[in-house]
């Protein structure tokens, strides 16, 4: 249970203490893991920081080499790690071995990108370029919804820029990033790659280290706020993909029965806890009804239960923490609207909620307000396309949103003008790594993904060469 190591400057070791990782469909402990320690994380940033200028002085084709390396060892042990994933985190095995497989896509995607120096000037008084330039020492706060995908949204763009990169993972699911550890270690130089898990109390210090250069986060608001002023005293570049409440606005032309199966897989993926995922549903008072009538079958119909069983659609919340909120969130939707399926499950271990659908809510309850990270899902009504832009925008976030409708002219004139870095129309959770993905307002600073996220490790430096004439 305690074969896990902690990889520091190109070594797998222990932690200075251990900490127990809970299956959250069983609440039984599946490993001691190794905990590092303050001291661990500075021997880790010294690694990073040593190994930076052998790292950055490599070719870019050498270093998307390595990265390719790394991404045919996670194809060899895929399967081992989806399992893993499953038990740790607790999504169905299908959505482990999907987020298994993307990370391998957003490694390859993104290691194929480049630094180009590109000329803004050539003139007969001078000559301008735009130099991409690494940074030095990275560091990476992974949340634990999707605890690799995450790791790739990340790592390739930090090391392809040249920059080497510490790993802190989620305490809650530590174990397949360990397991990535180990792949890193056999494919790329002693200190490019350093993982170091924490019991949520390592945080401040890394991002607040003198040597770090930048800190690229996932996960809530509220710590967003913390890695930030954390960064500031030494100015830190960071990139932040932060909480969403996203708004799905459905037309009073969409049909519900195609709509709803496509609505629901964008709400409930993962019980729910995808920071993109449908939050709170706008529905237009004609397709009111018969929408709610359609999310209540799908959701009564769902397998809930343990991730490794076959046929379950939705696994149990990852943590204790998580299950007791989302617990809060839903004995207020009984009291501020109308549950027509779903709610909590009783009599055996795990942090099982049915997916959830409540309807006769308004703006206002806390369920539609604030970011669940559940498997519940408001269904507001609205009179008409006004009133549901006026909606979906009043609310502090705006990571993502999406229209539906039969007509897509009409739903991008909708899209247009919604305040979210990304609005998608007629489907849902449709990113990939050749998309810029950023949230608008509280949802984020900075930006994830293709060559725009590439840039976001860098140091741009402008070259400005005067061109000398004899007279």
């Amino acid at each position: 249970m305690s074969d896990y190591k902690l990889l520091i400057g190109g070594r797998l070791v222990a932690g200075d203490t251990t900490m127990p990782v809970v299956n959250p469909a069983t609440e039984a402990v599946i490993a001691d893991c190794p905990r590092g320690s303050a001291a661990q994380m500075d021997e880790a940033v010294a690694a990073a920081k040593a190994a930076f200028p052998g790292w950055a002085a490599l070719p870019i084709a050498e270093r998307r080499a390595a990265i390719l390396r790394l991404a045919d060892a996670l194809n060899r042990r895929a399967e081992e790690f989806a399992r893993l994933l499953t038990r740790e985190q607790g999504k169905p095995l299908a959505e482990s071995t999907a987020e298994l497989a993307y990370t391998e896509a957003f490694l390859r995607s993104l290691a194929t990108l480049d630094l180009p120096v590109r000329v803004v000037e050539d003139g007969e008084r001078r000559r301008v370029e735009l130099h991409r330039r690494p940074l030095g020492v990275v560091a990476a706060i992974i949340p634990w919804n999707f605890p690799l995908l995450i790791v790739a949204f990340k790592l390739p763009l930090a090391l392809l820029a040249g920059n080497t990169i510490i790993i802190k993972p989620a305490p809650t699911t530590p174990l397949t990033t360990l397991r990535f550890g180990e792949l890193c270690a056999e494919t790329l130089p002693p200190g490019v790659v350093n993982i170091v898990t924490d019991a949520n109390d390592l945080g401040a210090r890394l991002s607040s280290h003198p040597d770090v250069r930048k800190v690229t986060f996932t996960g809530s608001t509220e710590t967003g706020r913390r890695v930030m002023s954390s960064a500031a005293a030494t100015i830190k570049r960071i990139t932040l993909e932060l909480g969403g409440n996203d708004a799905a606005i459905v037309l009073d032309d969409a049909d519900p029965k195609t709509v709803a199966p496509q609505l629901f897989a964008g709400a409930f993926m993962n019980a729910g806890q995808v920071c993109l995922a449908i939050k709170r549903l706008y529905v237009h008072e004609r397709r009111y009804d018969a929408i709610c009538a359609e999310l209540a079958a799908l959701a009564e119909a769902a397998v809930v239960g343990d991730g490794l069983l076959p046929d379950v659609r939705i696994g149990p919340l990852q943590n204790r923490a998580q299950y007791d909120k989302v617990l809060g969130f839903l004995e207020e939707a009984g009291r501020d609207g109308r549950i027509i399926a779903g709610g909590a499950v009783t009599g055996g271990p795990g942090w099982f909620i049915r997916p959830t659908i409540v309807r006769d809510i308004a703006d206002g309850a806390r369920l539609v307000d604030e970011e669940q990270f559940g498997p519940i899902l408001p269904v507001i009504k609205v009179t008409g396309i006004d009133d549901a832009v006026r909606r979906a925008n009043a609310s502090p976030y705006g990571l993502g949103a999406s229209v539906w409708s039969s007509n897509p002219d009409r739903a991008y004139e909708v899209a247009c003008r919604l305040e979210a870095g990304t609005v998608w129309i007629n489907t849902h959770l449709d990113f990939g790594p050749t998309i810029p993905f950023g949230g608008a307002k509280q949802s984020g600073l900075g930006v994830e993904f293709a060559e725009e996220g590439l840039a976001e490790f860098t140091q741009l430096t402008i070259i400005n060469r005067a061109i000398s004439r004899a007279n």
